[in-house]
């Protein structure tokens, strides 16, 4: 087949997608796990009497569980399809990543399977994020913040 008509047989047939509603839809949902975020460092804080700061770890550690059992559950794929980015972006997609690599390995045991793969796309986040950390925070002592 030549390489033209391949073209044109790819691009009739790749689905069509709608950035602004992509955007519109990630802005939204983004937002709603913002509010959510926001509702329950409140919350936390307000039941346990606790700072800000500790209802925020507490927050952080419900949506994180939130993610995992939801891709435990086989629902967080479906809500992603839905819902874009607005999920993917906030600290449940680290968690998702996580847990889809520990399901996938799980039949080869703890330490080759789930072990050895659990970080697989997470570790590069992890690494990323501690290195731009570094640079931000030197960057913010030598302009003097």
């Amino acid at each position: 087949m030549e390489e033209n008509k391949y073209k044109r047989l790819v691009a009739k047939y790749t689905p069509k997608e709608n950035v602004l509603s992509n955007a519109l839809i990630a802005f939204i949902i983004g937002g709603l796990m913002g509010l959510l975020g926001q509702f329950l460092t409140d919350f936390y804080s307000y039941i346990f009497n606790i700072s800000t700061s500790d209802g925020a770890t507490l927050m952080i550690v419900t949506l994180v569980f939130l993610g995992c059992l939801l891709t435990c559950l086989g629902f967080f794929d479906k809500l992603v399809h839905f819902a874009r980015c607005g999920l993917i972006i906030p600290i449940t997609g680290f968690a998702h990543a996580m847990m889809s690599a520990t399901l996938e390995y799980r039949k080869e045991g703890f330490v080759t399977g789930i072990g050895a793969n659990m970080f697989k796309l997470a570790g590069s986040v992890i690494v990323f994020g501690v290195v731009s950390a570094y640079i931000f925070g030197f960057l913010r002592l030598i302009i003097g913040g």
